[in-house]
């Protein structure tokens, strides 16, 4: 396969979706050809950096060299965040970059996001060698309490989940549908956050706790970017940050620890399982990622994969949030299922909801329809190629598949295929890493018991 002059390899292409260009092994191939050194720093809150070293090609490769740039930034900022993006190496090219990533830019998406979550101006900048930033990481201890009476919620776009847990078990759970991202008053939100909350609290004779795993970008317990909040007006943008730390009151003076649900799924498939490093995937309303490491801690990484690119393909369906093209979200999603079923010959009512779509695709599965397989053996392959992205910033060794989308046959199919693929097209990866659903052991304990475990008790 060719990408703007780059020859690489793909014999397994997505059955629905040939057009698909997997940005990871593309980059790959660029990169063995690639001589100009480069270097890239993303700075964070609290003075954090990371840095990360690449190299462009010569000047005949000027289409290749911009479009590797660009995508590469994006991944950066999306998979570690920042307000600041320090580049050495390539003046030049970083023109383009900074043209884009204005407010009103190509990638102004991506400018607000990251202000509003640090509040701070973005900016990308150059700087010579001895100029750049030192790395700054700090990896990050959470969960693995499990002493005491603790409430574990879960916050997703479609329905929220609490859990009552005593000493590591589950005493009383429920699933109540509800919808957030339609509400214009937080007070919507933090009526049913706190129901949840009083609910699971009637259960035990006390609370030592309150552990959330909730969809969106944190500093501390502050949601600063959060789909779940879409539709409040930026008036009331303290309200939501306070939301949670606000709900956890009207239980009493009790700790409470909220983290990402991504990260929340990788803790949770490393307290199952007893082992590390774990990525989490949750396919649902949109990609959810998560990373804990070889020694069990969160990176404070942002993992918001969903909207990290994966396609280089410009005619690739685009984000209806960020707008972009060939991004997580569209691909690891009930999205992914929607967009490729009118390919698969299935006709989808659109009275449905996305939600709904998902299900009546899921029942075709069940019954055996061609269509829906070939769905979801299409995402088994997206992943595949993806996880070689993914190996390129994270170390990658057990990568846990929840959500919806995985669930059911479907799911089945979904994992079967991409470790087909991965065995086929990378097998020297294959067999460094495990990718699976979650097994009993996982359903038991379970995103809502690993939440439960991140505050640690007074």
């Amino acid at each position: 396969m060719k990408y703007l002059g780059i020859e690489f390899e793909m014999k397994n292409k997505p059955v629905l979706d040939p057009e698909f260009i997997p940005f990871g092994p593309w980059m790959n191939a660029y990169l063995e050809g690639a001589e100009r050194p480069i270097r890239i720093a993303v700075e964070r809150e609290q003075g954090k950096i990371s840095v990360f070293e690449g190299k462009l090609r010569g000047e005949e490769f000027r289409e290749a060299n911009l479009r590797f740039l660009d995508r590469y930034v994006k991944f950066l900022l999306w998979g570690v965040g920042g307000f600041k993006v320090t580049i050495c190496g390539c003046d030049e090219e970083v023109k383009h970059l900074q043209e884009a990533y204005v407010e009103n830019g190509e990638r102004g998406f991506d400018v607000g996001f990251m202000q509003d979550v640090y509040e701070r101006p973005f900016e990308i900048v150059t700087c010579g060698e001895e100029d750049f930033p030192e790395a700054n990481e700090s990896a990050v201890s959470v969960g693995g309490h499990m002493e005491g009476c603790r409430i574990g919620f879960d916050a997703g776009g479609s329905d929220r989940k609490v859990s009552a847990v005593i000493d590591g078990v589950s005493v009383y759970s429920e699933e109540i549908v509800w919808h957030p991202k339609l509400s214009e008053d937080i007070q919507y939100q933090f009526d049913g956050i706190v129901e949840s909350f009083k609910t699971a609290a009637s259960k035990m004779p006390r609370v030592d706790g309150i552990g959330v795993s909730s969809a969106g970008v944190f500093i501390g317990n502050a949601p600063m970017v959060s789909s779940l909040f879409v539709k409040i007006p930026r008036k009331d943008r303290d309200l939501v940050k306070t939301v949670y730390d606000r709900a956890a009151l009207e239980i009493g003076d009790v700790p409470i620890v909220v983290a990402n649900d991504g990260d929340v799924t990788a803790l949770a498939g490393s307290m199952s399982m007893g082992v590390a490093p774990v990525m989490g995937i949750a396919m649902g309303t949109s990609e959810a990622g998560g990373y804990v490491n070889a020694d069990r801690n969160v990176l404070g990484w942002f993992n918001e994969l969903a909207f990290a690119p994966v396609d280089l393909n410009e005619k690739a369906m685009a984000d209806p949030w960020s707008g972009d093209t060939g991004v997580g979200a569209t691909y690891f999603s009930q999205d992914s299922v929607i967009k490729l079923a009118p390919r698969a010959g299935i006709e989808l009512d659109e009275s449905l909801t996305p939600a709904e779509k998902l299900s009546y695709v899921q029942k075709l599965m069940e019954e055996g329809n061609k269509g829906a397989e070939e769905i979801f053996t299409s995402i088994g392959t997206y992943l595949a190629h993806t996880l070689v992205l993914y190996s390129n910033f994270y170390d990658l060794k057990y990568v846990l598949i929840l959500g919806r989308v995985a669930s059911g046959t479907g799911g089945e199919k979904l994992i079967e295929e991409c470790n087909r693929v991965l065995k086929d097209e990378y097998p020297a990866f294959a067999e460094q890493i495990t990718v699976m659903l979650p097994d009993e052991k996982m359903r038991r304990v379970g995103q809502s018991v690993a939440a439960a475990s991140l505050p640690a008790s007074k």
